[in-house]
């Protein structure tokens, strides 16, 4: 059953990556359907400089974000290493090899850092390299885990929430949710906030768990299944919800758009809209990217639609980040964009080491975070 379940994912994969620029090259030498926009001279554009740069390993075939705690960042790679490095100058502080291959990380509260290994292993460290404990899930976990309250949250790919406890990684619950027929080999992730996570399922639901037991206190409809084949009713949520003040707001691959009250699961605003990434958001605006890589910003109170750029249509472009005065996103080709977060021009465009860019940028103060699937991680910085 375990490989009928992966052949099906891998078809669903291979379908819905054919129409996107930067995945046709995985399947198939014809060209895209639709070839990535060209990249044109910005005016005027901002000086963007590059603080550091440090190699974290490859992400291969995983997914692999940075994690941000407070000071330093802590990142991972396929081939089993994890990071800790200085976020001010880019200084490795600590460097470990776990000895087995990594799929998704990185989770940490600052306290311990959890990334998750081949065949569903459960791995936690100490905030000084040293490994705490591992633990073995149902099934594989494409999701970084989360770092919460004492305990380790982690997703597994049959749709089984689990809590861990920090310290010893004794099983505090496990939550089995409904799995749907087929879903997307994707990072659905999770966000903490106060005693509760908020959990992007595939199906197309996003549920409200307290951290201590397991327990839903609420679960909303984001994607919207539409059809009669399997394929066809795809709706997973994508990327990782994003809290702000009492909001959540999160995208599915063929549904809607939308924020909620993080207490009681009521929508603030929900439209159209369908996403292969995340959002992000500020004190202003929530920003998307569509399914053809047009970059919006809605309104976060209303979901008013207030502006929209084409210029970078079909270039896979990762989750959006705000960050000062723009919002950053990675594309394909390994290169990052600025873009006004008043009206969404180009305003500054960077590139990396020619990898795409899958992970959501992480905003500092004063400096972006990008991790690419290459391995790079690098430090920018906007004047």
């Amino acid at each position: 059953m375990r490989k009928v379940q992966r052949l099906l994912l891998l078809l669903a994969c291979a379908a819905l990556c054919l129409p996107l620029a930067g995945c046709f090259g995985w399947f198939s030498s014809q060209p895209p359907k639709h070839p990535p926009a060209a990249l044109t001279e910005i005016e005027s554009p901002k000086n963007v400089r590059q603080l550091w740069s440090v190699s974290v390993g490859s992400a291969e075939t995983g997914f692999f974000a940075p994690a941000l705690s407070y000071d330093v960042i802590y990142a991972a790679g396929a081939d089993g290493t994890v990071s800790k490095i200085d976020a001010s100058n880019g200084n490795v502080i600590w460097r470990k090899d776990l000895d087995t291959n990594l799929i998704a990380g990185v989770g940490s509260d600052g306290q311990t850092v959890a990334v998750v290994a081949e065949k569903g292993i459960l791995i936690a460290l100490g905030s000084d390299g040293q490994e705490k404990w591992r633990a073995q899930l149902s099934t594989e976990a494409t999701a970084s885990p989360i770092v919460s309250k004492g305990v380790v949250v982690a997703r597994s790919m049959d749709n089984r929430i689990s809590a861990y406890d920090a310290e010893t990684g004794e099983r505090r619950w496990v939550v089995p949710y409904r799995l749907p027929g087929l879903m997307l080999r994707h990072e659905a992730g999770m966000a903490a906030v106060g005693p509760t996570v908020v959990v992007a399922t595939p199906g197309g639901k996003m549920i409200s768990m307290m951290l201590n037991n397991g327990a839903i206190r609420w679960e909303v409809p984001v994607g919207l299944p539409k059809g009669t084949s399997e394929l066809e009713r795809l709706s997973d949520m994508t990327g990782v919800p994003v809290i702000f003040g009492q909001g959540v707001c999160v995208t599915a691959w063929r549904g809607r758009i939308g924020c909620f009250d993080v207490v009681s699961g009521n929508p603030f605003w929900v439209k159209d809209f369908a996403s292969k990434v995340g959002v992000s958001i500020d004190q202003d605006y929530v920003y998307g990217v569509d399914q053809a890589d047009k970059v919006y910003a809605f309104a976060n109170t209303s979901g008013h639609s207030v502006w929209r750029n084409e210029k970078l249509t079909y270039r896979s472009l990762s989750s959006p980040t705000a960050f000062l005065s723009t919002v950053v996103v990675g594309d394909y080709d390994g290169y990052v964009h600025f873009l006004s977060r008043f009206d969404g021009t180009v305003n500054a465009r960077v590139s990396t080491d020619g990898s795409p860019i899958v992970a959501a940028p992480v905003a500092m103060s004063d400096r972006v975070i990008i991790q690419t699937t290459g391995g790079s991680l690098r430090a920018f910085a906007l004047d």
